[in-house]
């Protein structure tokens, strides 16, 4: 069967403004039929704490230590929970709605694309599972993105192993997701308020049963290269496509960078928008 040839953009590592501006400028390029279906990977150059479209941050998120750690912190145009972006390989992919791999439900789409990813794990010699909560628990929520798998995660021995979510606008699905090599637990509860220190420390070290990395899973440490090639043979197996590499032109970078300093770097996106909502409702 004749392979689909897709985009392949390795953008190396950013800011979290520039990786993020990254993943919506190729959205609305992929909604105005510039490039086919991409594939993109990327790291942070600094750690970065990203959070939901819709998530609320100004009682649940503890800026002081953000400060403290020396963190970016950004809000990312998909939803879900808080996700410390560190010693990872982060990838995202635009596709059209249209296309005829990728089903109506979030749920199907997510499964789809994640045999990918399933691949990736597998050329590291991980065998992983699919997420498949129940009803109780798929209601249940966290601030903290790997306390919790969603439906068609991966997971390993019941735990975690990367985190991805998902939006479609404009006539175009972007799913992005966080591999990790390894995970700061210390510095990552203590970019979270809780009632308590005992609190916190209860939920840190009840973590351990909840996710783990890739680092931990293998008993060997990885670099981003090492991923970068499992990860890009496995969404060609997984998806059975072929990579074309994708550079930027100076006029498309210039898009990212002004999509990243007026929306991505901007007080009004990150911490502002929902604060208004809030006051707004009051």
């Amino acid at each position: 069967m004749l392979q689909e040839q897709w985009y392949f953009l390795d953008s190396g590592h950013h800011d979290a403004a520039i990786n993020m501006a990254l993943d919506e400028s190729l959205l609305n390029w992929q909604s105005e039929g510039k490039i086919p279906p991409t594939l993109h990977f990327y790291g942070w150059s600094r750690p970065t704490l990203s959070v939901g479209q819709f998530q609320k941050v100004h009682k649940s998120i503890n800026f002081d230590a953000i400060e403290d750690y020396n963190c970016q912190f950004v809000r990312r145009l998909t939803g879900g929970s808080a996700v410390l972006h560190d010693n990872e390989l982060t990838y995202s992919i635009v596709i059209s709605e249209e296309h005829p791999a990728i089903p109506a439900s979030i749920q199907e789409a997510y499964y789809i694309l994640s045999k990918g990813l399933a691949k990736g794990f597998k050329n590291l010699g991980i065998e992983v599972d699919y997420a498949v909560p129940d009803k109780r628990s798929s209601k249940e929520r966290s601030a903290v993105c790997f306390e919790k798998a969603a439906f068609y995660e991966m997971i390993v021995n019941g735990k975690k192993l990367s985190g991805n979510a998902q939006t479609r606008k404009k006539g175009v699905l972007l799913q992005h997701g966080s591999i990790p090599m390894s995970l700061d637990t210390n510095m990552l509860y203590d970019l979270f308020q809780f009632p308590s220190e005992k609190i916190k420390q209860k939920k840190r070290n009840a973590f351990q049963d909840k996710a783990v990395t890739i680092n931990q899973v293998t008993n060997k440490t990885h670099t981003f290269e090492m991923l970068k090639e499992a990860f890009t043979d496995g969404f060609k197996t997984g998806l059975n496509i072929s990579l074309k590499p994708f550079k930027l032109t100076e006029e498309q970078w210039d898009e990212v960078h002004h999509l990243a300093k007026t929306k991505y770097s901007s007080a009004e996106w990150n911490y502002n928008r929902l604060l208004k909502e809030s006051i707004t409702n009051v």
